[in-house]
């Protein structure tokens, strides 16, 4: 009991208590010192005790006292009447009532006395020799761990994992499982040879005996932990290293963990070539509320830009289709940012019922694509963070991994050319079923993601709903009303910022890129003069697009980015990346100067657009154009073009691209966008040819 005038422990000094208010605690130190502390605070301090103070009982451990033995539990229950008696005088404690017999009444003997009339007792009754020592041990047992200190633990003595194996053998079966630790497994019976090398080199031949086959078996599977014992798979352990489970992941609010990841779609597609191959579909999902921000077809080779320009997707609104019902609009959704977002831009009644977040962390694995610098750079622009998992876990982002499978069972399986989860499952004329173009696979994704977005999730749960199951918008809601939200869509501006950055003179004659040269009025004042940066030697901050080599944008002194176009943009009418550029140096002899050699490129280029365009083209430069063309947009249901069929009128009228980010021409300034030394920032994704994002924004 805390009281006035008793002195205790507390951060590891002595205090006396001179003063009790409510809950403060008035204390006077050794030295004169004094102090005030809240009752609940001086409590839970691990070095608080009261200085003479009788320790309490403990609470009986009734789940250890019930594994120990039937005759172990009785007879501690019968210790248990004995120290009571000793202590109070009465077998069932004090207030039980009864009479206490003369011999262990407190008011007459000392606790030493009662604790020797006890042993006394105990050895006339036939209970072999008691002494006093034997009481009083059991009795501070009782009041230190309950009715579990009265047990005989010689009865609950665990046995030995090992037995009584020689302790050198188990050592050399540790250092064995050590060394092959991280290397590709076998089986026990070869970890067998390993483990006597290990004992000659140590003890000498013959100095150790091996156990047993059998012995040897048990001793693996004891000593081995999960992810090193030779029967489990070496790269997906359910453990991390050091033993320790991984921590599921929890997420309180909307955008606070995305988790980002690529796989290849288990659907064939159709590409612009006439091939049929499975394109790679990247997501990133919300954990908190399981959305799926983003979702982004590629028909192979997904790149750091790519990856990059996913983050555009989630932070800006998705229109919906002319021929979605009006239930998958924001308009129906239960969204409460609806009604902040209504008051700016009506238009958005025609909004997908799709959330739309800047995430605060991004989970990623360790492909070059996610720790290349384009990546992030753009997670950096925008303020987020981004965390790596541990190698070989995908279980660190199984939030991720297990929504492939939902997309593949509750979207593929139903689309002609679905290939299964392998090739055991793959039905004999899957290649003959495709149908559907990259761009068609993605209109209907994005229509899927919002019926998925309607759809109860069994993972989510509302805490005053536990039975009910919440669809991830309504999870959303649920989230942000508790957490806040404001919207952020990015602009047009943040667009070209997110663009790859080079530095460039700027010269008499423009600027001069990969043998093209860039040129306009507004270079006038600047032609032959350094940038006010001088940490780069005077050159210019130029944001180029990979997608699209036609212009680029400069900064001028003004602080923004002004575009300049390609001198021969005119005579090219349709965007090209770097490497179909890089496949016309190839191909185009120079001659003449300079001026005439970039006239050249540029009417090789406008040639073989034309090539493509009534397919006259080569296989290589089909080939070619077909992995760097631009996204169409899939006919319209009143269209009754063969899906096979490529729109002639498409080819002209598409200025963005989703294409392949090759090496950059310039012999100073190449760098691979897949490698995480690379310079390069990201550029803004179109949406696959379906939805122009920037040019969305600069309408609002």
């Amino acid at each position: 009991m805390l009281e006035v005038g008793a002195h205790i422990r507390f951060r590891d000094r002595t205090w006396q208590v001179v003063a009790l208010a409510g809950q403060q605690v008035h204390l006077a130190g050794e030295t004169g010192e004094d102090e005030t502390v809240l009752a609940g605070h001086l409590f839970a301090d691990l070095s608080f005790t009261i200085v003479g103070a009788e320790m309490p009982q403990a609470v009986t451990q009734w789940g250890l006292f019930e594994t120990a033995p039937a005759a172990a539990r009785e007879k501690a229950l019968a210790w248990q009447r004995h120290i009571r008696e000793v202590e109070c005088g009465l077998a069932d404690g004090p207030g039980s009532g009864g009479t206490v017999r003369p011999q262990y009444d407190p008011e007459r003997f000392t606790l030493a006395e009662r604790e020797q009339a006890k042993a006394e007792e105990l050895t006339a009754l036939g209970s072999g020799r008691v002494s006093r020592t034997t009481v009083q041990r059991l009795r501070l047992a009782y009041r230190k761990q309950g009715l579990w200190g009265l047990v005989d633990h010689r009865t609950t003595r665990r046995p030995s994992p090992t037995g009584r194996t020689d302790e050198r053998v188990i050592a050399a079966i540790e250092e064995a499982l050590r060394r092959q630790r991280g290397r590709s497994k076998g089986t026990v019976t070869g970890l067998k040879p390993l483990v006597a090398r290990i004992l000659h080199e140590r003890h000498g031949r013959g100095t150790v005996p091996l156990p047993s086959q059998a012995t040897f078996y048990r001793l693996v599977r004891q000593l081995a932990h999960p992810a090193d014992h030779p029967s489990r798979p070496v790269r997906t352990p359910p453990l991390t290293q050091d033993g320790r489970g991984f921590t599921p992941t929890v997420a309180l609010r909307p955008g606070e963990q995305v988790q980002i990841d690529t796989t290849r779609l288990d659907v064939l597609a159709v590409f612009d070539d006439g091939t049929t191959g499975r394109p790679e579909l990247t997501i990133a999902v919300d954990v908190a509320t399981r959305a799926i921000l983003a979702a982004v077809l590629r028909p192979a080779g997904t790149k750091a830009v790519d990856a990059a320009l996913l983050l555009a997707e989630m932070a800006v609104p998705h229109p919906a289709r002319p021929t979605w019902p009006d239930a998958l609009r924001l308009a129906h959704a239960q969204l409460p940012q609806l009604g902040r977002l209504m008051n700016l831009d009506e238009r958005l009644k025609g909004a997908a019922a799709r959330p739309v977040v800047v995430p605060e962390t991004i989970v990623v694995d360790r492909g070059k694509v996610y720790l290349s610098t384009a990546f992030t750079a753009a997670c950096e622009t925008l303020g987020i963070s981004v965390q790596p998992t541990p190698p070989h876990a995908p279980a660190a982002k199984g939030i991720v991994e297990r929504t492939f499978g939902t997309i593949n069972a509750l979207l593929c399986q139903h689309l002609p050319g679905y290939t299964g989860c392998d090739v055991t499952r793959r039905g004999p004329d899957a290649e003959t079923e495709a149908c559907f173009s990259v761009a068609q696979l993605q209109d209907l994704l994005d229509e899927w993601l919002v019926h998925y977005h309607h759809r109860p999730h069994e993972g989510l749960r509302h805490p005053t709903l536990p039975k009910k199951a919440l669809t991830p918008n309504q999870m959303w809601a649920a989230l942000i009303a508790v957490a806040g939200y404001v919207s952020l869509p990015l602009s047009g501006n943040d667009y070209l910022e997110l663009l790859p950055v080079r530095w460039q003179a700027i010269t008499e004659r423009g600027i001069r890129i990969d043998h093209r040269t860039y040129d306009a009025d507004v270079l006038a004042p600047y032609r032959g003069q350094p940038s006010p940066i001088t940490a780069r030697g005077g050159k210019w901050e130029v944001h180029t697009d990979p997608h699209d080599a036609r212009q680029i944008w400069v900064r001028l002194p003004d602080g923004h980015l002004t575009e300049v176009p390609w001198i021969h943009r005119d005579h090219i009418h349709q965007p090209f990346n770097t490497a179909t550029w890089q496949h016309i140096k190839t191909i185009t002899t120079r001659h003449g100067d300079r001026d005439r050699h970039e006239a050249d490129l540029a009417d090789a280029l406008d040639q073989l657009m034309r090539r493509a365009h009534t397919g006259t083209a080569t296989p290589s430069e089909q080939r070619l154009l077909a992995r760097t063309a631009p996204l169409k947009t899939p006919p319209t249901t009143a269209d009754t073009r063969p899906p096979h069929d490529r729109d002639p009128q498409a080819d002209g009228g598409n200025d963005d691209s989703l294409d392949d980010l090759d090496d950059l021409p310039d012999d100073q300034e190449q760098a691979n966008d897949e490698e995480p030394g690379d310079n390069n920032a990201p550029v803004p994704y179109t949406g696959g040819g379906l939805y122009d994002p920037a040019q969305e924004a600069l309408n609002w």
